[in-house]
């Protein structure tokens, strides 16, 4: 792991994201990029990468990590934020789709695919079964093991959070209904993964 890596539950996802990467993808957007970690791994599998977010302290941290072919843009993905309208092969966004209405959110992320175009979300919801709390649970000694190995869960500073207002059965259910064929899987680190591919 190098000096500007950390880990955190999200951080834990990122292969998921990077594996999904299409061959010979051209454009990729991470949207709600935070201090640009991702974005900057993406870079490595896209010829050009835009990361956006509303926060301005995460852009500016996002800037100091930004190898030559990707932008980052302050704003809001849900207000156009300058974003190219279904311009982008891939788009990923982890733990941001609980920070606005749920069905909005993934109606603009679709917007900003193209055609056959991926997009993946590393996603949180809340326990709401007895059976969600028992998978919780499960993750428990996992998370401490991890944690431990890497030193500690870290994040970047001033890194904007919320809480998850949806569960997961509500999420499941409004995905499968708003993207028909998507891949979802509830993960043990408190997460979901959602892999979905835009019709041609």
């Amino acid at each position: 792991m190098s000096a500007e890596e950390y880990w955190n539950h999200n951080v834990h996802y990122h292969s998921v994201v990077l594996d999904a990467v299409p061959d010979g993808c051209r454009t990729a957007l991470d949207v709600g990029c935070g201090d640009g970690l991702l974005a900057a791994k993406l870079a490595a599998r896209a010829q050009s990468v835009t990361g956006v977010d509303r926060s301005a302290e995460m852009i500016r941290q996002a800037r100091k990590r930004a190898p030559a072919n990707i932008t980052f843009l302050e704003g809001d993905y849900l207000d156009g934020a300058a974003l190219d309208e279904e311009g982008y092969d891939f788009v990923s966004a982890v733990a941001v789709l609980h920070h606005a209405l749920f069905d909005d959110a993934i109606d603009r992320l679709v917007g900003l695919l193209a055609p056959g175009g991926r997009l993946v979300v590393v996603g949180m919801a809340h326990d709401h079964t007895l059976l969600d709390r028992v998978i919780s649970c499960c993750g428990v000694p996992v998370n401490l093991l991890t944690a431990l190995r890497h030193g500690g869960e870290q994040g970047p500073a001033e890194m904007p959070v919320e809480d998850p207002i949806m569960t997961w059965g509500e999420v499941r259910q409004s995905t499968a209904h708003r993207l028909p064929g998507r891949r979802y899987r509830r993960r043990l680190l408190w997460r979901y993964t959602l892999v979905w591919d835009k019709p041609a």
